[in-house]
């Protein structure tokens, strides 16, 4: 077991209005990950991306005794991180959002330096990041809190501020927007004809990759 993975989030907030701000580590340690999905789902770049998540961090510290339990705590900082995202896609230019094509990149020596299946599985994932970002952001958000950041249907609808059908829906509909962005990649005017069967296979896996992203 990992240092503060004993502790329930509620226990780790109760010791940071205790004065013991250090705990305060594996609150951001606990969900850096699922922070940095969301701001990526919003076309931020990386470094953007790590200034919105401390920008989260810094409000959730500053109003930590606000947090009354009424939702998970992971929901209660995604919203704030969600607020984050939203002001700034308001206030800053598109050059601050990075484009599609160069989001994700696979490295040009990567076939020198690791095995084929390790390369797949990075390409799938490149595949995977750009057909997410190129859906409609109210699908994609959705999506990532449902889907990739593990937030159930209730959880999800109080992060964003909607009805738990609209999340439904949302989902739905960004599945549907994600399969044919994937077999855009897969599906193309050269492939011989007797590979198409494969086509439904390996949507069927690039989806079952989604959560390892």
């Amino acid at each position: 077991m990992k240092a503060g993975e004993k502790y329930t989030d509620r226990e780790l907030i109760d010791k940071i209005l205790n004065n013991e701000t250090a705990v305060f580590e594996l609150i951001i340690r606990r969900n850096n990950s699922y922070l940095y999905r969301i701001g990526r789902m919003y076309r931020f770049s990386h470094e953007d991306t790590q200034d919105l998540i401390q920008e989260t961090y810094i409000e959730a510290f500053i109003h930590l005794h606000q947090f009354e339990n009424r939702s998970s705590f992971r929901t209660w900082i995604s919203r704030i991180m969600l607020h984050q995202c939203y002001r700034k896609t308001q206030k800053w230019s598109s050059k601050h959002i990075m484009p599609l094509e160069n989001n994700t990149k696979v490295s040009e020596n990567l076939y020198n330096s690791e095995t084929s299946a390790q390369v797949m599985n990075k390409e799938l994932n490149s595949v995977i990041e750009k057909s997410l970002l190129a859906i409609p952001e109210d699908y994609r958000i959705a999506f990532t809190l449902r889907e990739i950041n593990g937030l159930s249907v209730q959880e999800t609808a109080e992060a964003m501020e909607i009805s738990e059908g609209n999340v439904k829906t949302r989902v739905s509909r960004a599945k549907a927007y994600l399969r044919k962005e994937i077999e855009k990649y897969y599906i193309k005017d050269e492939i011989f004809e007797f590979n198409l069967i494969y086509c439904d296979e390996i949507v069927n896996r690039v989806m079952r990759k989604i959560k390892e992203i």
